[in-house]
């Protein structure tokens, strides 16, 4: 019994470290272009971001070497803005975009840049640890259609629900 509760509990601590089978974390990757705010543009629905709007993500350095992720959004419900912060560090090389993100304790969650703006670093794709995690990231809130559209073609080629997405609203007037 005592080897298997550190079994357990290690399963349990980096069982959401995978990655869908199709998706490929982009290499090259550049941690200091890709720090600063982007805006959700598109998401698959999952209740800790349920009913939010105006979602963007902001990462910074840490001094531990990490990144310091703050998540914020508009709830329309109760009329407020939520936030979350959180930490992310590379799982492998920090040339591969493939992290893993916490916002509580030790828990953490892979975050897979599986397509990316190389040359401006103005739209990301990016996965959870299977295909019921996906997020398209831009540095505006309405990125150009074309990018909605590639977004939409690879992630249905890598076996997620693109018929489920959420698109963000990030209209200020409401």
């Amino acid at each position: 019994m005592k080897a298997v509760i550190p079994t357990l509990l290690a399963l349990l601590l980096t069982g959401c470290l995978g990655m869908p089978k199709t998706v490929v974390p982009v290499e090259n990757f550049e941690l200091d272009r890709y720090l600063g705010k982007w805006y959700e543009i598109a998401r698959l629905d999952h209740s800790f971001e349920r009913g939010l709007e105006k979602v963007t993500a902001e990462y910074s350095l840490r001094d531990d070497g990490g990144v310091a992720v703050i998540n914020r959004g508009y709830s329309v419900k109760d009329k407020e803005w939520q936030q979350a912060e959180g930490r992310a560090y590379f799982v492998d090389d920090t040339n591969l975009g493939y992290l893993k993100v916490s916002f509580f304790g030790p828990f953490y969650g892979s975050y897979v840049v599986f397509e990316l703006d190389r040359e401006n670093y103005q739209y990301a794709f990016v996965s959870g640890p299977n295909t019921s995690y996906l997020w398209l990231l831009a540095r505006a809130p309405q990125p150009d259609p074309g990018t909605i559209q590639k977004f939409r073609r690879l992630a249905g080629k890598h076996g997620f629900d693109i018929e489920k997405l959420i698109y963000v609203n990030h209209d200020i007037s409401q």
